[in-house]
């Protein structure tokens, strides 16, 4: 055991040894080393090796320095330096260094150590919508392939934290994971990151405060400030939160208002920030105000054209007057308007297109401004060549006779305005597209070269629809041809599927529930002759209606109602009191035929009436050039149909009449009554009402009115209001049990030709807001809210937010305006030139249905509809 101890003692002292003369050996070389390279001789290249973490091929690395064998190199120097800084710059490696591993004489070895930068495989963003995830990614380059340098996850993470930042998330916390990605041999080949984001909560304004306010109080002032609100627990519609480009936005429109109310020197001298806690920051305002001004003199210089009376009649701008500086750019030109009267426009729309107007300050004396209006009216303008391009099916002809702009003709604004709308309104273009395009405005002769240029859409529509009313499931099919040609039926080769081009509407139509079937064809000249614009309609119609129990839910084929009808119209476009009034008359006949049909209304199951009346209409439709999306503008219809007053001149008693009728059903209801008299009675009550509705006596009057109003940006607040009502000449005759109203559900329920009005009323059932054969009167109201998505010729899409309230009423003595049942909810609408309209729409009856006791509480109305 002693043998063996000393043994292994005497072993180990011997190792420590070699490596204690190991130490003082390479100590001695490397110092030794160090001197001589830092001697300053030059040295030869004997061999370069690249060494590290890297996957380039080592001949390319070298080549890529510049180093080449048997160079001669300082050791350290600004060869060696300015390589190093050429590897950094290509952004590629993580670490980058020489060494020297061996020197003889003047020849050196060296090694490059780099190690290069992992690779990005793939970014997975979670804490965000996917929209904005992909958003992040695209804007910081996180694609396949890129370097994680320590300097992107730095610059992403900055960058997600003062986007989110900007919009009041000042706790934004991302979290950065990275983790090995493997190829399917097992070698890593890149790096997998998860960004999480956590925004928090959006920082609320505890409070806003102003300094230096004296006119105006700070309750105004915050009014004024329409992005950053202060947190008030009244207030439900607008939630406090502060946004950076939203805070800028309200400073300028906070110099705006004071200069608005005469302040024109007004500013915001400071703002601060305070942040109260992670939840709540406080917002400081340091207010400059300034004296109060007023209009001086306004004079007018260069005007040729107009006088000054005229001219400041025109501004309605008049001494004395507060300055309002917003006011006075308006009056001179308003460039959200381009129908505004303004100073520019009056000149522009009697052909000075090249109008210059500049209001300056002449003088400022104490607290009041004198002006001069320079006007630079330049030479008159004419149209020279009009031109359109980009109509592949439309006819020149059916554009050309739309356009208010003709060669030789003075330079109208209003003229160039009104021919986009009309251009859009035809529905043959996409209405977002069109634009004028001046191509040539000769200074010299006052000559404008115009283009329009035109986008085609689809014009014509397979319209599919389904959806449940009038107590069942309601099927359509129709075939709308919105731009046919008549004129090329008998063409061959114009058959693409149809023949196209002239402006022309043709619609075929067939509607089918468990019980009825509809079928109908219209067509429609909108330029009779060519000439002018009047339009010529003509149409016809059949339906087949079956008896139906709408509790058991079968039909009787044996009871059956007829309705065969036709229509001729003209529609004249006005010119007084301006042109956007249309005049529209219009001649119809139906024949109703029952066959062992009867129903509450008219007792006679086996007879007929006739239905001869004639309408006319006034309208004026003013909207926008997109008839989808209305952004301003208004249409107003009202119409009058009626008949002849045939209880005038056809000899028959209907006092008389309507006694007998009296009569015939006390004794039908008579218990005392036999059998025969009880036939007896319901036969002739039958012969009496088959007298009063052989030849149908009425008048129906109806009025609509639609505002459509910009409220910000592409947001459109849509007012409108209904009435109707359908009287008769002769209270003795009675009323007709044809053309009533339905009010109630999506509209789909108009089942029938008998001339009855389905009025849309959402939030409720269909046609349960009336008696079960309708109503003699009705009215409407409607606010809605309409924000566009999309408006791009692909898909129109918008959402919308509405409340309404109506009712139907039978006869004046139970009308009341205000007995309303009422209605909100949402919706949207998605037209596409592939599918057509679709529309859904989620309504909250706050009223109970006429058979009902309790508010109806939610209903969902669709349509669903496709075109080619």
């Amino acid at each position: 055991m002693n043998n063996l101890t000393r043994s292994t003692s005497t072993y180990f002292y011997r190792t420590l040894y070699c490596i204690f003369l190991f130490t003082i050996v390479s100590a001695y070389s490397l110092t030794a080393q160090q001197k001589e390279l830092d001697s300053g001789t030059k040295y030869s290249i004997r061999s370069i090796e690249v060494t590290g973490a890297q996957s380039f091929n080592k001949n390319t690395v070298i080549a890529f320095t510049g180093l080449k064998l048997g160079d001669r190199i300082f050791v350290p120097g600004e060869k060696l330096s300015n390589v190093t800084k050429k590897l950094w710059q290509q952004n590629l490696f993580s670490d980058i260094a020489f060494y020297v591993t061996n020197i003889e004489g003047e020849e050196i070895d060296l090694e490059l150590y780099i190690v290069e930068l992992p690779k990005l495989n793939n970014v997975v963003v979670e804490g965000i919508r996917k929209g904005k995830a992909t958003e992040v990614i695209k804007d910081n380059d996180l694609v396949k392939g890129t370097k994680l340098t320590k300097n992107l996850i730095t610059t992403t993470k900055n960058y997600i934290k003062n986007k989110y930042k900007e919009q009041g998330y000042f706790n934004t916390n991302v979290i950065w994971n990275t983790t090995s990605h493997k190829d399917s041999t097992g070698t890593e080949d890149g790096k997998n990151v998860t960004i999480i984001i956590d925004r928090g909560e959006r920082v609320k304004v505890a409070s806003i405060d102003f300094e230096g306010n004296t006119e105006l109080k700070d309750k105004k002032l915050r009014g004024f400030l329409k992005n950053t609100k202060q947190k008030n627990p009244v207030r439900f519609w607008k939630r406090s939160k502060y946004t950076e480009a939203g805070f800028e936005e309200d400073k300028e429109n906070l110099v705006k208002k004071y200069s608005e109310r005469g302040y024109r020197d007004a500013r915001v001298v400071n703002d601060t920030l305070i942040v109260d806690d992670e939840n709540n920051i406080s917002l400081k305002l340091d207010i400059e105000e300034g004296k109060r001004y007023y209009f001086g003199d306004i004079r007018f210089i260069g005007n040729s054209k107009y006088p000054d009376n005229f001219l400041r009649q025109y501004l309605a701008i008049q001494k004395g007057e507060v300055y309002n500086g917003t006011l006075l750019k308006e009056r001179i030109e308003d460039n959200t308007d381009p129908d505004a009267a303004d100073l520019t426009n009056l000149y522009q729309n009697n052909g000075y297109l090249a109008v210059n107007i500049n209001p300056v300050e002449v003088a400022v004396r104490n607290d009041t401004i004198d002006f001069e209006i320079r006007i630079l009216e330049n030479k008159e303008f004419y149209f020279n060549h009009i031109s359109v391009i980009g109509n592949t099916k439309t006819n020149d002809h059916v554009i050309y006779r739309e356009l208010r702009t003709r060669p030789g003709q003075k330079y109208s604004k209003r003229n160039v305005v009104r021919t986009v709308r009309e251009l859009g309104q035809l529905g043959f273009f996409d209405a977002e597209q069109l634009s004028p395009n001046f191509k040539t405005v000769d200074q010299n002769n006052g000559l404008v070269d115009l283009e329009y240029s035109v986008v085609e859409k689809g014009s014509s529509q397979i319209e599919l629809q389904g959806g449940y009313g009038g107590g069942g499931f309601v099927g359509t099919l129709g075939l709308s041809f919105n731009n046919f040609s008549l004129r090329n039926m008998f063409e061959k080769d114009a058959w693409k599927p149809v023949p196209m081009g002239d402006g022309q509407r043709l619609s075929l139509r067939a509607q089918a529930s468990t019980f009825y079937q509809t079928y109908s064809l219209s067509l429609t000249e909108p330029w009779l002759g060519g000439k002018k614009p009047v339009q010529l309609s003509t149409s016809f119609s059949h339906t087949i209606q079956y008896q139906f129990d709408f509790r058991t839910r079968e039909r009787n084929k044996d009871q059956r109602f007829l309705i065969t009808g036709g229509s001729i119209g003209l529609a004249k476009r006005l010119q007084w009191p301006d042109d956007y009034f249309q005049l529209s008359q219009a001649l119809s006949f139906q024949h109703f035929n029952l066959k062992n049909y009867n129903t509450g209304l008219f007792t006679f199951g086996d007879g007929f009436s006739n239905n001869l009346a004639y309408t006319i209409g006034l309208s004026r439709n003013s909207t926008s050039a997109n008839p989808i999306y209305p952004r301003f503008g208004s249409q107003f219809n009202a119409s009058a149909k009626v008949t002849l007053p045939y209880s005038l001149f056809n000899g028959v008693d209907y006092r008389a009449l309507d006694n007998e009728y009296d009569q015939q059903v006390a004794t039908s209801n008579d218990n005392s009554s036999t059998e025969s008299e009880i036939i007896d009675a319901r036969e002739r009550i039958s012969e009496i009402d088959q007298e009063r509705f052989k030849w149908l006596e009425y008048y129906k009057l109806k009025f609509d009115a639609t505002w459509y109003t910009t409220i910000v940006g592409d947001l459109v607040l849509r007012p409108k209001a209904e009435f109707g009502f359908l009287g008769s000449y002769n209270n003795d005759r009675g009323e007709i049990p044809f053309e009533r109203f339905f009010v109630g559900g999506d509209g789909l329920g108009s089942f029938s030709l008998d001339g009855r009005e389905v009025v849309q009323l959402r939030g409720y059932p269909n046609q349960s807001l009336s008696d079960i054969d309708g109503n003699t009167i009705y009215n409407k109201f409607s606010l809605e809210l309409r924000y566009p998505v999309t408006l791009k010729q692909l898909a129109s899409i918008y959402v919308l937010a509405f409340a309404e309230g109506g009712s139907s009423y039978e006869g004046f003595r139970n009308y009341n305006p205000f007995d309303l049942s009422r209605s909100a909810g949402a919706g949207i609408r998605i037209f596409m030139p592939a599918f057509g309209l679709l529309g859904i729409d989620f309504g909250y009856g706050f009223d109970p249905t006429r058979t009902g006791t309790q508010k109806n509480g939610w209903e969902t109305h669709f349509i669903i509809g496709q075109q080619f």
